[in-house]
């Protein structure tokens, strides 16, 4: 995110027009995803830790892209796409964003090379016995997904005004949540369409419970708590799910 929204705002302050630098930070997330994806297949490092240390090695590199903590993009000077200053028009640009993205997505893995990455996501060794490459998939996959983070990262600097060092810090619990909470509520949503857009409401679900802490009074000192808490309790429903289901069925044999 850091990486996208560092790039973008270089780009706008240096007078490159705003698609262009969009076009440079999903370009620069999916370089970041590659160099991720190389150190998991290719160096064999666990996928957590390869992206741990990718994250580590982008702090220096994005204090080298701005050359400072923070690049400001105002929207005085520049015409940018979003802006905290008018959220009306924000909210229909992010909503444009997203559906673009998700309809991109549902026809990209209608595709054979897209069925191939979802067929290797799902059992990478049934995949590998159809003759797919798996290794060559997950590569494609990390790097198709880092990309639309950096895409994320240059709308996001744009909104807030700023790219600043520490964005992104804590999205990775984010977007579990949104993953988790998604799953959850769509569980029996078969349209796959539906099911990228789950994640959508997911990740709108989550900030909604954590504005309703914050409602309710609470110290925002808490909210990493409490998001702790919220993904822990999504997590743990399916299993709970399940486990009342096995009861259930173990129920009705004895009978």
């Amino acid at each position: 995110i850091c990486t996208g929204g560092a790039v973008a705002a270089l780009l706008i302050i240096n007078g490159m027009p705003v698609a262009v630098a969009m076009v440079a930070a999903f370009c620069a997330g999916a370089l970041a995803g590659l160099v991720t994806a190389v150190l998991h297949t290719r160096m064999g490092i666990p996928p957590i830790l390869a992206g741990i240390l990718t994250q580590l090695a982008l702090y220096s590199i994005n204090l080298r892209i701005m050359g400072k903590s923070m690049l400001a993009v105002s929207v005085d000077k520049f015409d940018l796409l979003v802006s905290v200053r008018n959220q009306t028009s924000s909210c229909l640009v992010a909503l444009v964003f997203v559906a673009a993205i998700i309809a991109a997505l549902y026809w990209f893995f209608g595709t054979e090379l897209g069925s191939a990455i979802r067929a290797t996501g799902n059992n990478s060794n049934m995949a590998r016995a159809q003759g797919i490459n798996t290794k060559k998939m997950q590569v494609l996959a990390i790097v198709i997904s880092n990309g639309i983070v950096g895409l994320c990262g240059g709308l996001l600097a744009q909104y807030q005004g700023n790219a600043d060092i520490n964005m992104g810090r804590g999205a990775i619990v984010i977007g579990l949540a949104a993953i988790v909470i998604g799953q959850v509520v769509f569980a029996r949503v078969k349209n796959f369409a539906w099911r990228i857009a789950g994640t959508v409401f997911g990740a709108i679900a989550y900030y909604i419970v954590l504005t309703v802490v914050i409602w309710a009074g609470l110290s925002t000192h808490d909210l990493k708590l409490f998001s702790a808490i919220i993904v822990a309790i999504f997590l743990s429903i399916p299993h709970l799910k399940e486990k009342h289901m096995s009861k259930k069925k173990g129920g009705k044999k004895n009978a």
